[in-house]
């Protein structure tokens, strides 16, 4: 259990940190964060604290579909919204294109990394992977049809706010599925890891 728990943290604030990332690079962000820098622009608080914030409101939502959060997800809330700030405290403006698409792929890559390290601890899915999750559940539609309904809502009202969609937003939805299936294979292969099926993954890694 030490070393799932160690691994589980270990991944959110990685998973934070290239967040973080991917946002100082200004080309892009993934659905949930172009909702989340949109929020920025229209409340006085930080990135790290309306990605907190967002996350409860959504546990919040799993109240009525009857899902139930695990050790995993208490700490996706607390610990990635503070991993956000403070790589966001640490790192310049880019400036140029070069160091932005450093910035990105890195992000892109770092963040299919943890996905799959914080997943592979198998503590609980975050707060938006378990509402897609129990919405497949309670609705009986298909996997596809639920995220994509979802992520394309969140990421309608994050542009309408202002959040940043740009070939960062098109680069993650290609790459950090396949990224991070292949990151989870090497995590299961090591026999360090329990057992985390495709349809048992949360986020990208889930079969659609």
């Amino acid at each position: 259990m030490t070393g799932r728990l160690l691994r589980l943290l270990i991944g959110l604030w990685l998973y934070g940190a290239t967040m973080a990332m991917m946002v100082r690079a200004g080309l892009g962000l993934n659905p949930w964060d172009v909702l989340h820098e949109g929020i920025t622009h229209h409340v006085p608080v930080s990135f790290g604290v309306v990605t907190a914030v967002v996350g409860v409101l959504v546990l919040l939502a799993w109240i009525p579909l009857r899902q139930r959060p695990g050790v995993g997800t208490v700490l996706n809330v607390l610990v990635i919204g503070v991993a956000v700030d403070v790589t966001l405290a640490m790192l310049p403006e880019p400036g140029t294109l070069l160091p932005s698409a450093v910035l990105l792929a890195g992000g892109v890559v770092g963040n299919a990394f943890a996905g799959a390290l914080y997943v592979s601890a198998d503590l609980g899915p975050g707060p938006r992977d378990g509402l897609w999750v129990a919405l497949v559940a309670r609705t009986g539609r298909s996997v596809r049809v639920v995220r994509t309904c979802l992520e394309l809502s969140v990421l309608a009202l994050g542009w309408v706010l202002g959040g940043t969609v740009g070939i960062g937003t098109v680069a993650y939805a290609l790459a950090v599925g396949p990224l991070a299936q292949r990151f989870l294979r090497s995590l299961r292969w090591s026999g360090s890891a329990p057992p985390v099926t495709a349809e048992r993954a949360p986020g990208p890694l889930r079969a659609p």
